[in-house]
């Protein structure tokens, strides 16, 4: 008896379950054309409560005859007929309550029976108008079909097309084309209330200056080596950041900022990408890259935006608004955020889980990128075309867009970090405490070491050589005898380090890392090797991949012809010496002469923080790439009708190159200003960057629109026979042997960087605030 009843209890909690399992598989929110399943699920259902009522009733009949069986029996029993009717009074309650049970599942059948017959007959119109759905031939729609018919075949590839609503039906295939992507117009039976236009927006919020760094730490988290590592820089460094947001609020005057919203994420610190970095911050590893975010962060955060950070894919994922799936559907919601900073290796995240979303909104990401990418890289056409083979190019945005550590070339946004700056009292106590003959190598790892005993053993003749090179137990055999390492220092007591040496001596690796700055920022010379030929991606492995060739030759961009070029060509003497590793005597002669020669601490005002802030505040508030339009295209037809409109441009004073003509229109968003532009025709084998350079200006790839036009050659008195458009980042340019003038077809390929013998190119220059080559004198 105790076995019926348990085998009776469990049957009941089986199909309750089962039953419950078909009314959840209904949710609120899901798609209008899943109605079909949800019918087939109901019918299931009213299946199910109609052998549920069935199989209680059959339990119920056998426990009537267990009970008559027992009252029967115990009837003969005498005095024991207390103990049976003792167990048997629970299972008379068990009975009345399967009783109770049983009518309630014949009522909830009665329902679910009239609820379905409700359903089927709104789903007998909803088939009708799934029998009208046909693909529309919209001109405005042209690859509507096609979308369609690659539905038909590949919906089921990704999870995201079932979220979204999509279920097989040809239906389905043309609301979601018309209403989560953009390929379909919109079915005119279906509810268009979000057609309607929305409400304005709330006023922004003003972005204030903030005084108190404890919420940004917390942002950043914890959990790895490297984000420790960048929250002890931010502490480091916090007062300093303090005092620099104070200067720079006085000098914006209370000007209206409004907040932006950004997510910061870090690509190359999440599991996906493999986080190289993290496990060796404790091993002399690169720290470049997390001293360029720790700045990057401290300086949006005190700018007084509301920032998230993210180092895992999945927490990305959350803040976009990812469905679930492969990444191949757009995001659930719109983009909650005005800017994206983030890496190439966020930036590919972000790529394979957006969708088309990734297209829609690219324009408001920033990409920090150490080196820079060139435009002739970025072009995914032409660079596939040319023949730049790369592994992180052909992303076809703004190249501005890109922002790197250093200005290597202004095609892309300079970016930048920070070192640290001293006061009156330290830099008086450095200059007083220097060893002359004191010498500390640039590089922590053992590796960078190998074969320099030549250049060693000549600088032992003359200083004492110091490390700091990491290593566990034993001294590593490629560092000798008579330097002395300190191992791997925390940050703090390197800085000591520096502040006592004479020299900070490089061995050509790591290439363009802060640490020069900061050891010519504490008092120290800076020697490096001069690399010749100059490194680039066609003859050395560090640059191969990268999206820049770096190298001045006949495609050719900026040359890495140093260690470190910002310091050789922005710094130079008496801070920094360059000179041939390979010639014995010059090499000798410099350390010689660094030996006698008196240097200050020197630190560039754009390596400050309060130069940092000011040019961070800078682009937020001016750069646009999503609202700014293109140049026209260029005229299909000789007709007047059809030329563009005149020259705004007009000959200097002294007839050498053109300026903004004081008769043309001022647009007073532009940015930057175009008073502040200077066209000048370089010489056959200068960049635009040297052309520029050369005459105290820089070049400015925004003011090329304004040169791309055949009037400014008739300007500077230049005879075109022939004028073509072309997609080559060398345009526009003039052979003059031929006189051929050519103007650039693609805006994407205008570029500051690149020469060829056979062409002079036409170079927008601009002034720039002294020690902020970024910024233009009024551009802040």
């Amino acid at each position: 008896r105790i076995f019926v009843l348990g085998i009776g209890f469990f049957t009941l909690c089986f199909l309750m379950t089962s039953l419950g399992g078909q009314f959840s598989a209904k949710r609120l929110g899901d798609s209008p054309f899943t109605i079909r399943t949800e019918v087939m699920g109901a019918l299931e259902s009213r299946g199910v409560l109609r052998r549920m009522s069935d199989m209680l009733e059959m339990l119920m009949k056998r426990m009537d005859i267990l009970a008559r069986l027992e009252n029967s029996t115990d009837f003969h029993k005498g005095d024991e007929a207390r103990f049976p009717l003792d167990r048997f009074q629970p299972a008379a309650g068990l009975m009345e309550r399967i009783q109770a049970i049983a009518q309630n599942v014949s009522d909830i059948a009665i329902k679910v029976d009239q609820i379905l017959r409700n359903s089927l007959l709104n789903g007998k119109v909803l088939e009708g108008r799934r029998d009208q759905c046909e693909v529309p031939r919209d001109p405005k729609y042209p690859d509507c079909a096609g979308k369609v018919e690659w539905m038909r075949a590949r919906w089921t590839s990704d999870p995201c097309y079932a979220f979204f609503g999509v279920d097989g039906t040809e239906c389905s295939f043309l609301i979601y084309l018309s209403e989560v992507e953009w390929f379909c117009p919109p079915l005119p039976w279906r509810n268009r209330t979000a057609a309607l236009p929305s409400p304005p927006p709330p006023p922004r919020v003003q972005a204030a200056f903030q005084s108190d760094l404890a919420r940004l730490l917390e942002l950043i988290g914890t959990g790895k080596e490297s984000l420790s590592f960048m929250k002890k820089r931010i502490r480091h460094l916090a007062q300093q950041w303090l005092r620099a947001a104070r200067r720079l609020e006085q000098k914006l005057k209370g000007r209206q900022r409004d907040q932006k919203h950004i997510l910061i994420h870090i690509g190359f610190l999440t599991e996906e990408s493999g986080d190289v970095f993290s496990p060796r911050v404790l091993k002399g590893g690169p720290l470049g890259e997390m001293v360029q975010w720790a700045d990057i962060l401290a300086a949006l955060f005190l700018l007084g935006h509301s920032l998230r950070v993210t180092v895992s894919l999945k927490d990305l994922q959350s803040h976009l608004g990812v469905p679930p799936g492969r990444g191949n559907c757009p995001l659930t919601n719109p983009l909650p955020f005005d800017l994206i900073y983030t890496d190439y290796h966020g930036l590919q995240q972000m790529k394979q889980h957006m969708g088309l979303s990734f297209k829609k909104y690219r324009c408001r990401v920033r990409v920090i990128d150490t080196f820079g990418t060139e435009p002739a890289y970025n072009h995914e056409e032409y660079a596939t075309l040319r023949g730049y083979r790369t592994n992180w190019g052909y992303w076809n945005l703004q190249p501005t867009q890109f922002m790197t550590m250093f200005p290597h070339t202004p095609d892309n946004s300079f970016m930048g970090f920070v070192s640290e700056e001293l006061n009156k009292t330290e830099r008086q106590f450095i200059k007083s405490n220097k060893v002359s003959s004191m010498a500390v190598v640039y590089g922590k790892e053992a590796s960078i070491w190998k074969g320099k005993e030549k250049f060693l053993a000549i600088l032992n003749k003359y200083m004492e050589i110091h490390g700091t090179v990491y290593y566990e137990t034993q001294r590593p055999p490629e560092v000798p005898a008579f330097v002395k390492n300190h191992g791997l220092l925390p940050q703090h007591e390197f800085q000591q380090l520096l502040r006592k040496a004479k020299l900070f001596i490089g061995f050509g690796f790591p290439y363009e890392g802060p640490a020069p700055l900061e050891a010519i920022a504490n008092g120290c010379v800076f020697l490096q090797a001069r690399f010749n030929p100059p490194h680039s991606s066609l003859n050395h492995e560090f640059f191969r991949g990268k999206p820049t060739s770096r190298e001045a030759s006949l495609a050719g961009g900026e040359r890495v012809s140093s260690q470190h070029p910002y310091a050789e060509d922005f710094i130079g003497k008496p801070h920094v010496w360059t000179v041939d590793y390979n010639n014995s005597e010059e090499f000798e002669a410099a350390i010689k002469t660094i030996m006698r020669t008196q240097v200050d601490p020197y630190l560039p005002y754009e390596y400050t923080c309060e130069g940092m802030l000011e040019r961070i505040h800078a682009y937020i508030q001016h750069q646009d790439f999503c609202t700014t339009s293109s140049p026209p295209l260029p005229p299909k037809a000789k007709s007047p009708a059809m030329q563009s409109p005149p020259s705004p441009l007009a000959l200097s004073p002294n007839a050498t190159h053109l300026v903004w003509s004081p008769s043309a229109s001022r647009d007073p968003r532009a940015w930057p200003p175009v008073d502040s532009l200077q066209v000048w025709l370089s010489e056959t084998q200068h960049a635009c960057t040297e052309t520029c350079r050369q005459r105290g200006l820089v070049c400015e790839p925004t003011f090329f629109r304004f040169l791309n036009k055949k009037e400014v050659f008739l300007q500077l008195s230049i005879t075109c026979d022939s004028t073509e458009y072309e997609m080559n980042h060398l345009y526009p340019a003039v052979a003059e042997n031929v006189h051929e003038c050519y103007l650039q077809k693609e805006p994407l390929l205008f570029s500051c960087a690149g020469y060829n013998t056979k062409y002079r190119r036409l170079c927008p220059c601009r002034d720039y605030r002294k020690g902020q080559v970024a910024l233009c004198r009024d551009c802040l």
